[in-house]
């Protein structure tokens, strides 16, 4: 089952419940009244035409989340009545990330293995005059639907015998039809306040190959017509699907009362608010768009949402499931803060990963009075817990700091590195500014010391003179030389359009130099880079012996839990 899978690095459980919410309010009271005589059963249904983001994760968590907690079944079905959008490469990533975020499904299944089913009850339908076919084109089908103020226009074809649409409809599942050319609707009511209701398109022709029935079928099921015989099939309980689904419910209510015969105990749609995130792009269709232009590198790209970008970006799991019990479950939809996915990233990571020293805008710095040739071992802690004990860097004449460590005219409260100003290097010793060197064109490129021999990290008395300042720094004679990318937000809100525009300077290179240790780091493997946040050895960029840095998230939030 599902629980097995759902734990922290640890062991111990993690999320195998969800917190109360109005859904589990209305299956409290399914159970209560004996609604059902079968185990509560839900499932997350996506359709393969692009990979998963964090809005489908907080799907995925609800929906097997609810099946743990009422000791229920889990299924992953895929969606695929589209052919002409779906792909095997998206089935494949689909199953990895459900995977990957701790969930295990008690059944894999297609919604194109019941498309016989599926075409038996269209033709009931039909049969029992609760259908119709029609030549219409969509143009004429969407002018004759009518408006919020206005009622439909019946079809020229609504009164058509059943008989003669019923043949219509085989003839269509021959292929004398070409694409457009005829449709099943479902007769509804043309004046409905609802024009979802107004007879619906529930089937049409469409000669394409599918991913996994090949030339088999050239008829296809719409979406809502589709949606509630696999949820019947399978023997769903409770459709859990996101808000813009409620307008659509009395259609899904439809088509299984006018198949009730086959499906005594139907299962029952609730809608929930969908996620959103500021600063990114969410849009499969967007996302598309940026991948086939070149913008981004693909749909795991580490600025991504989806849940293959936020896994290579270096995101847990834990983090994520962490995150979406937190948004909660709601009817009211709203905009969550970035910064309250990144608070919950570094919480997960704070106690997990060791620390490195990284310079990531390198500036020299030559000890004048250390002695030329000379090196020597400092030791540091691997991490504030001393569990994780402690690891030895060398140490010598040349090393580097950060450029913003050193600033020639110091601002006010600026207790780092400039001319006559002492400040300790992390493990090692106390050094004071002594000289600037300049480029012709006037900038910085190299920077003298002295250093204080009695001051070093570990000894004796080393600690008797206190200075406001520690900055980290990486031995220039045996160092590794890391390409590493940070990262800033993927889009800003566009006030004029008040959608998210992606931002070109999203993604920053850095030649950085580090420890030497870092040459080895395999891929996937976290570290804090200290004072500049958590990193991933990317998992699709890195060799053996020449690893590329993601950054995961920085070291400091605004985010107040």
């Amino acid at each position: 089952m599902a629980e097995d899978l759902i734990k922290k690095a640890d062991g111990s459980d993690f999320g195998t419940t969800m917190a109360g919410n109005f859904i589990h309010d209305i299956i409290d009271k399914d159970l209560q009244n004996q609604k059902y005589s079968r185990p509560i059963l839900t499932r997350f249904p996506p359709e393969p035409n692009g990979y998963l983001h964090i809005g489908h994760c907080k799907s995925i968590c609800l929906n097997a989340g609810t099946a743990l907690k009422y000791h229920g079944g889990f299924n992953l079905r895929y969606d695929d009545t589209n052919p002409v959008s779906e792909d095997e490469e998206f089935v494949g990533s689909i199953e990895n990330d459900v995977k990957w975020l701790g969930f295990q499904w008690d059944k894999l299944l297609y919604a194109s293995d019941y498309f016989g089913k599926m075409y038996e009850c269209c033709e009931k339908i039909i049969a029992a005059g609760g259908a119709y076919a029609s030549s219409e084109t969509g143009d004429e089908i969407k002018a004759g639907r009518g408006t919020l103020t206005q009622p439909g226009v019946n079809s020229p074809y609504r009164d058509r015998p059943a008989e003669e649409s019923l043949q219509i409809f085989h003839d269509m599942r021959d292929g004398k039809y070409g694409d457009g050319e005829m449709c099943i609707r479902a007769k509804i009511d043309m004046s409905s306040p609802n024009i979802n209701m107004r007879d619906p398109v529930i089937y049409r022709v469409l000669h394409a190959t599918h991913h996994n029935t090949g030339d088999q079928w050239c008829v296809y099921p719409m979406y809502d017509f589709a949606h509630p015989i696999e949820d019947a099939i399978e023997g769903i309980t409770h459709s859990i699907c996101t808000l813009e689904f409620e307008d659509h419910r009395p259609l899904y209510n439809w088509v299984l009362e006018n198949l009730k015969e086959d499906f005594p105990e139907p299962p029952q749609q609730i809608e929930f608010a969908k996620l959103g995130l500021s600063n990114t792009i969410m849009s499969k269709r967007n996302i598309k768009r940026l991948v086939n232009e070149g913008t981004i590198e693909s749909w795991d790209d580490p600025r991504l949402c989806t849940i293959a970008g936020m896994r290579r970006r270096g995101y847990t799991p834990e983090a994520l499931r962490a995150f979406c019990e937190s948004v909660g479950v709601a009817k009211a939809g709203n905009l969550v803060d970035y910064g309250q996915l990144e608070f919950f990233v570094r919480e997960d990571l704070k106690d997990k990963v060791d620390n490195r020293m990284v310079v990531l805008e390198p500036l020299k710095v030559v000890i004048d009075n250390y002695p030329e040739g000379k090196s020597e071992i400092c030791v540091l802690e691997n991490a504030q817990d001393p569990a994780r004990g402690t690891r030895e860097v060398t140490f010598s004449r040349e090393i580097y700091i950060e450029q913003e460590d050193f600033m020639e005219v110091p601002a006010k409260k600026y207790f780092r590195m400039y001319p006559g100003n002492e400040v300790r290097l992390k493990g090692a010793y106390f050094v004071t500014c002594t000289d600037v060197v300049k480029d012709a064109e006037g900038n910085i490129v190299e920077i003298h010391a002295t250093y204080d021999p009695d001051t070093k990290s570990g000894t004796p008395g080393a600690d008797a003179r206190k200075v406001k300042g520690t900055i980290h720094w990486v031995d220039a004679n045996n160092c590794a030389d890391i390409p590493v990318r940070n990262y800033s937000y993927l889009a800003y809100p566009n006030e004029e359009t008040g959608k998210n525009d992606f931002d070109p300077g999203s993604r920053q290179d850095k030649a950085a130099k580090a420890e030497i240790s870092l040459k080895d780091a395999k891929a996937g493997e976290r570290f804090q880079f200290f004072r500049n946040g958590y990193y991933i050895t990317d998992t699709v960029l890195s060799k053996e012996g020449e690893p590329v840095f993601n950054q995961i998230v920085g070291l400091k939030s605004s985010y107040k839990k």
